[in-house]
């Protein structure tokens, strides 16, 4: 049965029934099917980022274990990979985004973030694990105008700050985006820190990331 048959909520639940059991072939052909009446474009905001949001809901709610966070991202980037090549227009229209994790040791979280915004149709740098001063010049070096900081530990979220203010000397306009275990715990810190915001999950960096980049998608 061809997409165009199936209403958009049932296609989108066939896809998240998919993605929940890790069935890449089943993904695969409803990404194929989808693309006879779909852009590319389309593909992921109607059917991947959906699926996204609703395993990172499920995360919250207790009802998804992490690991199928993180397979998931990886499956739903590797779709988004042969939707939108590094070729592709859509890619290149971006603003440039790097991620990194602050002064702390423990990646898993980033890479969530990173598999997450990708499968998104996102192009975004992985800076790694990187010293706050070093963090500045990277990002002023390589003219990143979205930056996404990871963290987990206190000492490491308020390091943010001294991102902030290298960036400020450096008169380089750029968005930051910090989450992490600490901002869960304090709703504000974000702004104390000086980012511009932050996310309690890597599926509501999507929306924020969207409307800063004006949906460059």
């Amino acid at each position: 049965m061809g997409f165009s048959v199936l209403k958009p909520e049932a296609q989108g639940a066939k896809f998240n029934e998919a993605l929940l059991a890790m069935d890449r072939l089943s993904l695969q052909a409803l990404v194929a099917q989808a693309r006879n009446t779909l852009s590319p474009g389309d593909v992921i905001e109607l059917l991947v980022v959906p699926a996204l949001e609703r395993l990172g809901k499920g995360w919250e709610e207790g009802t998804i274990a992490l690991s199928q966070i993180f397979m998931g991202g990886r499956l739903c980037e590797e779709l988004v990979d042969q939707l939108l090549p590094k070729a592709s227009p859509q890619r290149k229209t971006q603003p440039k985004m790097a991620i990194a994790v602050l002064e702390d040791y423990h990646l898993l979280g980033k890479r969530i973030v990173y598999s997450t915004l990708r499968a998104g149709g996102y192009e975004i740098l992985d800076f790694g694990r990187i010293e706050a001063d070093n963090l500045v010049r990277r990002t002023i070096d390589e003219g990143i105008q979205v930056l996404l900081i990871s963290t987990l530990m206190l000492h490491s979220a308020l390091r943010v700050r001294v991102v902030r203010d290298g960036l400020a000397r450096g008169a380089q306009p750029v968005k930051i985006l910090a989450g992490g275990a600490p901002f869960r715990f304090d709703d504000q810190l974000w702004r104390e820190v000086g980012a511009d915001a932050t996310s309690r999950t890597a599926v509501g960096a999507i929306p924020i990331i969207h409307r800063w980049t004006g949906g460059a998608l």
